[in-house]
């Protein structure tokens, strides 16, 4: 698959790259595992010279003879000898840039933790000592999420506020992912287009590793995800394990109880019986892999709250792949596939009121999106969009077909929400219908 998008945050960093000829730039780049972060940075300076160190568990003096090797061939200077601390080899480049500026990528830089976690604090000392002389343009990034945000964001962490810019790269757009349809499925269908939305949720190596494959209809996706040799299978479960560490089992519960439509946090601890607020806590602001939803304008913190999974691909994970995976174990890959095209309907049809949240986001015509539900559960809108302002709002139903999206429905639940919340005074509203056709 050629590369999409990401203009933004190519020019971002070529940005970053042209300051630190003038100062020296340190900057982080985070995201999920397969969201693109290496490939983004390359790309962005694939005509510059760039010194690559990966981060591989091994021990620190091998890593030093491969980040030696690499600069000899990169930069063509004096080696330095045997070498057996990365702070040297970093302190020798930071005093080197200061003549001579440079790019250094340092990869999967989290585990250095695994390696020396002292490294964290020698890098910090000798940063801050040549930061001001140097013309370093530093990029670091990792593929755990959660060990790079506390390595940048925990006061208790050397390098915490160190980095001169903090990127985190998302998933793509409906709009690049109905770009990237049209290139290798000029036919495609909105089915199609939801489907590649729903499993992938954007994220560039699930979408490469199907368009790659030819994987760029419903059918051929699901056939493609569900089978021996799927990548897919075990994907969530290597990710996650990584992420949660020896606590995963009980995370795993939770996200798989969310996927199965128990959203309170008293419907999950009915089924993990256990107290899980401290669970939920760190999965939304630590992991950022749930979010917490309240009914627009709400004021209470804790009622009527729901809780969803943010990441397509996990939430498809867990609904089918966690959830059957006895069956994947003998190998039944078919009773799988069956199950998901039996439920498929009520589960895309979550993930397409999703995808018209990002499609609404993307116009930046609103200052404020959301849903709404009352208590008793009688009265609940998909999305409701305000424009502060010109004093607009507008209230969506999501329906997979057209022929079942009631206005005069919408328009009374509408009531229900002005009459409860007081709202919208004054405002001009409209009330439409998104459907399967509007993609």
């Amino acid at each position: 698959m050629k590369f999409f998008d990401r203009k933004a945050e190519i020019a971002t960093l070529r940005e970053i790259r042209d300051l630190s000829r003038k100062t020296a730039q340190f900057t982080v780049v985070t995201g999920r595992r397969r969201i693109g972060k290496t490939s983004l940075v390359w790309k962005a300076y694939e005509d510059d010279t760039v010194l690559y160190f990966f981060v591989s568990r091994k021990a620190e003096n091998e890593l030093c003879e491969e980040y030696l090797s690499e600069i000899g061939r990169k930069l063509g200077v004096p080696m330095l000898g045997r070498v057996e601390k990365f702070s040297e080899i970093f302190e020798y480049l930071m005093k080197l840039s200061v003549e001579c500026p440079l790019t250094l990528f340092i990869d999967e830089f989290q585990d250095f933790f695994r390696i020396n976690k002292s490294i964290y604090s020698e890098m910090q000392k000798i940063w801050d000592i040549y930061h001001t002389q140097a013309h370093i343009n530093l990029v670091v990034c990792g593929s755990i999420f959660s060990m790079m945000t506390k390595i940048f964001k925990d006061k208790k962490e050397p390098l915490y506020n160190r980095q001169t810019r903090f990127m985190t790269i998302r998933p793509f757009s409906p709009a690049v992912l109905k770009e990237i349809m049209m290139e290798y499925n000029p036919n495609f269908t909105p089915e199609d287009l939801l489907a590649l939305f729903s499993f992938t949720g954007g994220v560039a190596k699930y979408v490469q590793l199907l368009v790659d494959s030819g994987a760029t209809t419903k059918t051929k996706m699901l056939n493609h995800i569900v089978r021996a040799d799927s990548v897919f299978i075990g994907e969530g479960k290597s990710i996650l394990i990584e992420e949660f560490g020896k606590d995963y089992g009980m995370y795993f519960s939770i996200l798989s109880a969310i996927a199965r439509g128990k959203t309170s946090r008293a419907e999950i601890e009915l089924v993990t019986g256990k107290e899980i607020g401290g669970y939920l806590t760190k999965l939304e602001k630590d992991y950022e892999i749930i979010t917490k939803k309240q009914p627009l304008f709400e004021r209470s913190s804790t009622k009527n709250v729901r809780y969803a999974i943010d990441d397509n691909f996990f939430m498809f994970w867990f609904r089918f792949i966690y959830r059957y995976n006895y069956m994947l174990e003998i190998e039944n890959y078919e009773s799988v596939r069956e199950i998901i095209s039996r439920d498929y309907e009520t589960f895309s049809g979550l993930m397409l009121e999703k995808y018209f949240r990002r499609v609404l986001i993307e116009t930046k015509s609103y200052t404020r999106i959301g849903g709404w539900w009352d208590r008793k559960g009688e009265n609940e809108i998909d999305i409701i969009a305000e424009n502060e302002l010109d004093d607009t709002a507008a209230f969506f139903e999501v329906k997979r077909k057209a022929a079942n999206f009631s206005r005069p429905r919408l328009e009374e639940k509408a009531g229900a929400f002005l009459r409860a919340t007081g709202e919208f005074q004054d405002y001009s509203l409209t009330y439409n219908g998104l459907s399967l056709a509007d993609m």
